[in-house]
């Protein structure tokens, strides 16, 4: 039996089989993944980033600073409550620099950019640079021991010399010819048989400075004085030919590379060895034993949390070309240093404004929630033309600092004004202050505007109900890692706040803090001015669309207008189901798709929603009775 295209031409009899996918259904969406832009001490820049938990917010973007805390538990914050958070690490790229060796710096802004502009060999830079700019970057150390003789080698004295471990100074030992050329600050040395090493502080070419002496009496000339690479005890065996190299004809290409937290900024303890590569090749085809790259820059480049390769170490001609019959250059001294010129860069609203056009375009990255940190008017404008551009998600902005910690008593007069000079948005939620957190990193509070929160209980609103729940009240807006609120408005506080469209932050006794509103900064009276009404047509206008996608190129006839009503209708009786909505109805015939729509290409579907409304005002009436009156005389009267 043959499978044709059911268009074919039977020339033959026989049976034509075809296939016709009507199982189009509207798909999941998401819209808890949040967004957010700021400065941070490490990771990459402009390049957005997708982070679980706060534990790979510090790993990827480094803990937080006294200059970048407000962002970092902005961005922390959400993480309490979600699980998905899209970030870009914002930077002004003319004063932010990668440490190098060389100490020159550079700006290496993410993988793109290194693929792109630096992943050839620049001998400027030195062999290895920062993984990522900024200071922190100034407490990384490299080492790189080339050779089987960089990693341990003989010297010889050719004067006594008189070593006294009480003298103050550095010793000097007198040493043959160029006996030192192999030698580097660094490098240890024992001249008692190998029974205690002290570290080469300075050197010239015919002597050796060390930082202080070790035992006492003279060194007889001519006597053995041991060195190896300060490193050396971290590998044990020093590097040689890999078994690749040896497979093909190839010599000497092995190497040992080591980086330290030289100043402790990444572990927290001085001179921790963070990461160490053994016996990688210098030959650009050669394969470890499971058959991966072995090549010394393609493990660095692909495994290092640290640094990348800049180049190849000074000596190194013909490092990076293939094993094959190849003696790889000898460099017999040990490559050491100190990365240093690795600057964080001031940082202005321009600079946190490109962080989040990053996120401009709906179709290259899904997200739903917008996290301003500690925006200014500036900035926050900015991010409300970018959410109303794309129409899938939702801003959640905070007064400034200035407005609600630093003006004890006018703080409803100041968040008003700037709420005020604010545009008028559906897509924007504003909260009323800041809170008071423990920086466990620093072991210091910090106050930290609450939008991280607030966009963080509409994530964990979206996991345990859906997107059209509110996400205020004492049953979903329960505020975490709260010492305390900047001010806690009273009730006449907050209705002057809510009439401007900004959602109290409200601790009660005993009842913990709470969002106590579910407004958007809407002006005009409208189902949108709500935020569970705007999430729902969010939902349902980001599933809908994309499930309409698959009309696309299809006839506007009776079958194609009658699939997508099947499509939408089914969806919405789930979202009625689960009481995102009251009623609704799909209109995709002859009335709406006219002879004039279908020779313009076009389609249309027209959907009607009655939006649920959430409970924001609840009356009791107590009415005493006397004991003899019916109770169906008086109900409805009052």
């Amino acid at each position: 039996m043959a499978f044709r295209n059911p268009q074919s031409v039977q020339l033959s009899a026989g049976v034509s089989v075809s296939e016709v996918d009507l199982t189009t259904v509207i798909p999941s969406t998401s819209t808890s993944i949040g967004a957010f832009a700021g400065p941070f001490s490490w990771g990459p820049v402009n390049e957005v980033v997708t982070i679980s938990d706060e534990t790979r917010l510090a790993d990827r973007f480094g803990t937080p600073t006294s200059s970048n805390y407000e962002y970092w538990f902005s961005a922390a914050n959400f993480l309490a409550y979600s699980n998905s958070l899209r970030i870009v690490r914002a930077a002004n790229t003319i004063s932010t620099l990668n440490a190098t060796a060389n100490g020159a710096g550079i700006l290496i802004e993410n993988n793109t950019d290194y693929e792109l502009n630096h992943s050839t060999a620049n001998t400027q830079n030195g062999p290895l640079t920062a993984k990522w700019a900024g200071d922190i970057g100034n407490s990384l150390k490299i080492s790189i021991c080339p050779t089987t003789a960089a990693f341990a080698s003989n010297l010889t004295s050719t004067s006594a010399v008189t070593c006294n471990a009480t003298s103050a100074g550095a010793t000097t030992i007198n040493v043959t010819g160029s006996a030192t050329a192999n030698l580097v600050v660094g490098d240890l040395i024992s001249y008692d048989g190998g029974t205690s090493y002290v570290r080469v502080a300075n050197l010239t070419a015919t002597s050796i400075g060390i930082g202080s002496a070790v035992g006492t009496g003279g060194i007889v000339a001519g006597t053995a004085i041991l060195r190896k690479w300060e490193y050396a005890d971290n590998f044990g065996i020093a590097p040689g030919t890999s078994d690749y190299a040896t497979s093909v004809g190839g010599l000497n290409d092995e190497l040992h590379i080591i980086v330290i937290d030289e100043d402790g900024k990444f572990t927290g303890a001085a001179n921790t060895v963070v990461e160490k590569w053994a016996f990688v090749s210098k030959a650009s085809d050669a394969k470890s034993a499971d058959g991966s790259s072995n090549y010394y820059k393609n493990v660095i480049n692909d495994k290092s949390r640290y640094i990348w390769w800049t180049g190849h170490q000074p000596g190194g001609t013909n490092w990076g070309t293939a094993a094959a019959g190849l003696t790889f250059t000898q460099v017999n001294s040990n490559f050491t240093a100190s990365l240093s010129a690795g600057a964080d860069g001031t940082i202005g609203n321009a600079d946190i404004i490109a962080g989040y056009n990053k996120f401009a375009n709906p179709d290259s990255v899904d997200v739903g929630l917008f996290i301003s940190g500690p925006g200014n008017q500036t900035t926050v404008t900015s991010m409300i033309s970018l959410v109303e551009s794309r129409a899938d998600a939702v801003l959640f902005i905070s007064p400034t600092k200035a407005n609600a910690v630093d003006n004890a008593g006018d703080e409803v007069t100041d968040i008003v004004a700037y709420r005020d000079n604010l545009p008028s948005s559906s897509y924007v939620v504003m909260d009323s202050g800041w809170k008071y957190q423990y920086d466990k990193y620093n072991d210091v509070y910090r106050w930290v505007p609450l939008n991280g929160d607030i966009a963080g209980l509409c994530a964990r609103t979206d996991l345990e109900r859906d997107p059209w729940y509110s996400p205020g009240g004492f049953s979903r807006g329960q505020i975490r890692n709260s010492i305390k609120l900047s001010w806690n408005p009273t009730q006449s506080e907050r209705d002057d706040l809510y009439v401007k469209g900004i959602n109290p932050v409200v601790t009660f006794p005993g009842e913990g803090t709470v969002l106590f509103g579910d407004k958007t900064m809407l002006s005009k009276p409208s189902a949108f001015d709500r935020i569970n009404v705007r999430r729902l047509f969010i939902a349902l206008e980001k599933t809908i669309s994309r499930a309409s996608r698959s009309s696309l190129f299809e006839f506007n006839d009776q079958f194609t207008r009658a699939q997508f009503v099947s499509i939408v209708e089914p969806y919405l009786r789930d979202v009625q189901g689960r009481r995102g909505i009251t009623d609704f109805r799909v209109v995709c015939d002859e009335t709406n798709n006219t002879a004039e729509v279908i020779d313009r290409n076009e389609f249309r579907g027209d959907i009607y929603i009655k939006p649920a409304r959430s409970i924001n005002f609840i009356q009791l009436n107590f009415v005493a009775v006397r004991t003899g009156v019916s109770f169906e005389e008086i109900v409805g009267r009052f």
